[in-house]
């Protein structure tokens, strides 16, 4: 079976694949996710089948203008597809690559990892995102099974499986109304289970007093129906110091030895390059989302029935992703800035953050603010020193952790602003 003609899109792009939809063995209380079940009514079986999933491989890689194509693997939990169903996947991509590097991600919540899972993931060099949210007493508070159970005992299970077989892999938190209260705590955790590549997610959801046609309660930012932060959101300004906490420990300490997603991309933009993650560039649209039926959608947090650009059985990659809709909804990050935005000193950094996240009005009642960014301006201003040395000495040709050395062993802005 062959796919559509498929020709390559104006520019790269990246999907976050919902083999299995929104389906899940664990009952995560944050998750915004878990309803989009009712988005597809009547289905039987939350899978991807064999002729949408060759569709979609053959058609990804061939619309690529790169010679490297990374698949995103997401859910819902993937895992529950079984390693046969990813077996197919590795056979797919060898037999569409033609000549080009593909490589394969897979976000799990670690439960069902045993070693078959583990050898399979080694042999075809999987990177493995694991999501924990902390220490047992953190990682608990919301990330509960089907029956309100803990998870924590089995995700460090899965944690010893990748460890075992040599599984390469990075950990994804997300930073809630709880954990966001104890950074250190979450920091060291994570660096002494052994995750030197770290991502911090924040969580930020409205529940609409009355759920939408499609029985939807997590709610668009442009939704003007009564609608409150959720119980789990992160509170602002906590989340800026929850960063900023975790940045003075890393930058006396874990420069070049531990990654940090956000601030590895700040350190892009204080050099004056686009950012690598798409929530802190001008615009986007090019990180687009799968669902289990070859739906695709604008985003991963806009898997609404208005955000939906097509199916890959029926419509061409290129197609959907230069469509008018599609580049509408990337320059809008841009076109729909307050004027407080616009003029902010570190815009540069932030460029308003994820869209999904601006449902605040500016003190003057322009509606369109970011609800995070009296955090993201503390954080931001709190790292400017440091981030200006540290790019002085990419520009000069020096790894950036020498800035540890000029620290003393503890963070000094004065000291660093002597030397940038």
């Amino acid at each position: 079976m062959a796919a559509m003609s498929n020709s390559t899109a104006s520019h790269g792009f990246h999907i976050l694949t919902k083999p299995i939809g929104p389906i899940c063995n664990l009952d995560c209380s944050y998750c915004f996710y878990l309803e989009k079940e009712k988005l597809y009514p009547g289905t039987k079986k939350w899978a991807m089948d064999d002729e949408t999933l060759e569709i979609y491989v053959q058609g990804y890689i061939e619309s690529q203008p790169s010679d490297e194509v990374n698949f995103a693997w997401q859910g819902g939990e993937p895992t529950l597809l079984g390693v046969d169903f990813f077996e197919r996947v590795v056979e797919l991509e060898q037999k569409y690559a033609g000549g080009k590097r593909i490589s394969n991600a897979l976000q799990t919540n670690g439960t069902l990892l045993d070693d078959r899972w583990g050898t399979f993931f080694a042999e075809h060099n999987f990177l493995i995102g694991l999501s924990i949210d902390g220490p047992r007493e953190l990682h608990d508070v919301y990330r509960v099974d089907k029956g309100q159970a803990p998870t924590f005992d089995r995700v460090m299970r899965g944690l010893d499986v990748l460890k075992r077989n040599n599984v390469e892999f990075n950990t994804l938190t997300v930073v809630n109304r709880k954990n966001s209260e104890h950074p250190l705590e979450v920091y060291r955790f994570l660096k002494e289970i052994g995750s030197g590549f770290i991502q911090f997610i924040p969580v930020v959801e409205r529940e609409a007093a009355q759920a939408d046609p499609h029985g939807l309660v997590l709610i668009q930012p442009n939704y003007t129906q009564a609608a409150a932060v959720t119980e789990w959101t992160v509170q602002p300004g906590v989340y800026g110091r929850f960063l900023a906490s975790i940045f003075d420990e890393w930058v006396k300490k874990d420069v070049g030895r531990v990654f940090v997603q956000q601030f590895d991309v700040a350190l892009e933009s204080w050099m004056g390059m686009d950012a690598s993650l798409c929530v802190f560039r001008r615009t986007c649209g090019s990180a687009l989302a799968i669902e289990h039926t070859g739906d695709l959608y604008s985003c991963d947090h806009y898997v609404y029935p208005e955000n939906r650009l097509g199916n890959v059985k029926d419509t061409p990659f290129a197609e959907m992703v230069d469509s008018a809709q599609q580049k509408r909804f990337g320059k809008d990050k841009e076109t729909t800035l307050p004027k407080m935005c616009r003029t902010c000193d570190v815009r540069f950094a932030c460029n308003g953050e994820c869209p999904k996240h601006r449902f605040a009005n500016t003190p003057d009642g322009e509606p369109g603010l970011n609800y995070l960014c009296e955090g993201y301006k503390y954080f931001f201003h709190h790292i400017d020193p440091y981030m200006q040395f540290m790019a002085q000495e990419l520009r000069a040709g020096r790894p950036p952790a020498g800035i540890m050395h000029i620290m003393g062993g503890a963070p000094n802005r004065a000291a660093v602003h002597s030397q940038a």
